[in-house]
């Protein structure tokens, strides 16, 4: 863990973040902390731009593809898009403190959604919105945008510092609106892992001078995460985890074979696509398999094969079936997405089982 710590701010383990500033990475150095609850909103943005996606394509279709304009316009989605983006940038650069970002991750999910959907009318000459592979270059830039955001936010621990920047963050929001209890927490929780670094004890100081008030800005993904968690953790306390996880694999498996079979009878898609996801099926069989052996010896040890094993589906078999028949994939992406989410909070029940010596 110190070494983690050193890397993540440059600074020798247990300085309490008082090491020169010289010493620490180049983002804090320009004054660039990353916020601890930004993988929330990134995958909120995500999600979102996943959702209206699908719904836009949904209601298309059932609407006969229905166009606003006339006389020669045609005022595509695509500009909703780009003004619900712009919205979003807006509040971001308009409002300090982090009451925005959940919104801001919302609205500008909407947009993206809105605009990617229509990425097969600029990659054709003929501004095709069918095109084919469409579905599948959408899935892969979401991919590769929670790769980078990975690479950013969870390679590199977070430093002490910043944990403390959070805090003030919320604190900057409460000078003039006060704290709800659910926003105390979050700062209370992040200035107790933020404690020892430089000017922790003025931001509790500030923390505690700041009046308690129960009106907030709505979070667009408050609601349907406590939900989340809530059906996760009844899933784990009630040792349901192994068994469901074992019973989403199969739904996988089994729908990426459909799938599949499904192209091959109709000889749809293209080969490299059926071979990719034939041959990222066999892996992740091959890979939870081994997960599924030392699960009853290592059970921590296991969880992390099976995850190994959605995430090649996630980011390789998904990537194919998008190719071949994009409304399974979506349903397979859902599936995919929940054996996740099991996964790790029974990781999570592991690890607090193992920090109070009952693991």
């Amino acid at each position: 863990m110190g070494s983690r710590q050193a890397d993540a701010g440059g600074d020798s383990a247990g300085d309490g973040g008082h090491a020169p500033l010289a010493r620490r990475h180049l983002l804090l150095r320009w004054g660039l902390p990353r916020d601890p609850r930004a993988s929330e909103h990134l995958l909120g943005f995500v999600l979102t731009t996943v959702l209206t996606v699908v719904v836009t394509r949904g209601y298309l279709q059932l609407a006969g593809f229905p166009q606003i304009g006339g006389g020669g316009l045609h005022v595509a989605h695509v500009l909703w898009g780009g003004l619900a983006m712009a919205l979003a940038m807006v509040l971001v650069l308009s409002f300090a403190g982090p009451v925005v970002r959940p919104l801001a991750a919302f609205l500008g999910g909407i947009g993206f959604g809105l605009f990617i959907d229509e990425v097969g009318k600029f990659l054709t000459q003929d501004n095709d919105y069918f095109y084919r592979p469409a579905p599948m270059i959408m899935y892969a830039t979401l991919v590769l945008l929670m790769i980078g955001a990975d690479a950013l936010h969870g390679r590199r621990e977070h430093h002490p510092s910043e944990h403390l920047a959070g805090a003030a963050d919320h604190a900057v929001a409460g000078l003039v609106g006060g704290l709800s209890p659910r926003r105390r927490a979050v700062a209370e929780d992040l200035l107790a892992q933020g404690r020892g670094a430089r000017g922790s004890a003025e931001t509790e100081a500030l923390l505690a001078a700041i009046p308690d008030d129960d009106a907030e800005v709505p979070d667009p993904f408050q609601a349907v995460t406590i939900k989340v968690r809530e059906l996760l953790h009844a899933v784990v306390t009630r040792r349901w985890a192994t068994g469901v996880t074992a019973g989403l694999f199969v739904v996988l498996v089994a729908g990426g074979a459909g799938t599949l079979a499904l192209s091959w009878a109709g000889d749809s898609g293209p080969g490299w696509a059926r071979t990719t996801a034939l041959v990222s099926l066999v892996v992740m069989v091959a890979v939870a398999a081994r997960g599924w052996s030392v699960l009853s010896a290592d059970e921590y040890r296991g969880l992390q094969w099976m995850r190994r094993a959605v995430l090649v589906n996630l980011l390789i078999t998904q990537v194919a079936l998008f190719r071949l028949d994009p409304w399974l994939a979506a349903a397979g992406l859902a599936v995919a997405l929940l054996a996740l989410g099991v996964i790790a909070a029974e990781k999570l029940r592991l690890e607090r089982l193992h920090e109070g010596g009952a693991y």
